[in-house]
């Protein structure tokens, strides 16, 4: 299998979420940030923090990564959730090594 080459905010955010570290994927995302997912948005540190926590952290996401090209990540996404593992596109905009806007979808 052919090793795929992330950007560091990207490979942050997934080593992070195996790692089931709130803290440290906190620190992915700039100030002001954006994440639509789920059909919902949230903004900024605190709500970007509950979305962590309740979408990543409580049900121990572990992400695989299968493709990344043009700032579209897709991995397999698997933990305490039903029906997994499943697929999902994560669309990111990037600045400064940091994560400003991420969109999540199922593939």
């Amino acid at each position: 299998m052919n090793e795929i080459t992330l950007p560091k905010a990207v490979d942050n955010l997934i080593t992070a979420t195996n790692a089931h570290d709130a803290n440290a994927l906190a620190a992915v995302f700039g100030d002001g940030a954006t994440v639509r997912d789920d059909g919902k948005t949230w903004t900024g540190e605190a709500e970007i923090r509950d979305w962590i926590q309740g979408h990543l952290i409580d049900p121990k996401v572990v992400l695989t990564p299968t493709s990344f090209a043009d700032d579209r990540l897709v991995a397999s996404g698997d933990g305490d959730f039903p029906g997994g593992p499943l697929s999902f596109a994560f669309v990111f905009d990037i600045k400064d090594d940091q994560v400003i806007d991420l969109a999540i979808e199922p593939v």
